[in-house]
């Protein structure tokens, strides 16, 4: 719909669809213990000599130096799950990494989604919020744009929140994290003010912070 397609225009933004990064996941790594070495029976007809014989040094060494049993795990892997868990991402208020930058808590109060503050966050909780997904509850405030949207109403409406594809961004040299969709679902619905071509783009992106994007910041 026309008019919520304006109320959503980000202001300049940055960041680029990436796969998203699911917290925690990094491989287990489990040492497999080599078999023991099977012994047979000296045969009776065998010289004594080749019954004394000790096993051979060169069996031992392998046997010692299996790449099975010594292999130790992975530290990248390792490392790149650290790294993720760690991982802070932020929502950046109107779409721009430049202005205000917000994680949970303090995407509370007043969150505005859109850079014309058509649509905003209000008494919000985020009862999950990791470096993969953030999940909230609360309220949306959101602009009929009737006649227009800066003549329009806003309607206060329950709203649950998530936002996903976060991407790594270069703000000021240094390397930030930041949500590039919001996806909403209403539980008691919207207001017949927003039916038909009207109704509020469901999901949205921030198009300006995924085409920033970077793999690596200097």
């Amino acid at each position: 719909m026309t008019s919520l397609t304006r109320s959503l225009l980000t202001v300049t933004a940055c960041a680029g669809a990436l796969t998203v990064l699911l917290a925690g996941c990094g491989g287990a790594s489990s040492t497999v213990v080599g078999a023991a070495l099977s012994s047979t029976a000296p045969s009776a007809s065998a010289p004594a000599s080749a019954q004394a014989a000790p096993p051979s040094t060169s069996a031992a060494v392998s046997a010692t130096s299996s790449p099975a049993q010594a292999a130790p795990p992975s530290t990248a892997a390792a490392g790149s799950a650290t790294s993720a868990q760690a991982r802070v991402v932020y929502l950046a208020e109107g779409g721009s990494v430049g202005g205000t930058s917000v994680h949970a808590p303090a995407c509370g109060t007043g969150c505005p989604l859109s850079g014309d503050g058509t649509t905003s966050l209000w008494d919000m909780t985020w009862p999950t919020w990791n470096s993969a997904v953030a999940v909230g509850q609360g309220t949306e405030k959101l602009d009929d744009c009737t006649p227009n949207c800066a003549a329009g109403t806003l309607h206060a409406v329950p709203v649950h929140v998530t936002l996903s594809r976060p991407v790594m961004v270069c703000v000021s040299g240094k390397a930030r994290w930041f949500w590039t969709r919001v996806s909403f679902t209403w539980p008691a619905g919207l207001p017949a003010a927003f039916s038909g071509g009207n109704a509020p783009l469901n999901p949205f992106d921030y198009p300006g912070i995924s085409a920033q994007s970077a793999k690596s910041c200097p």
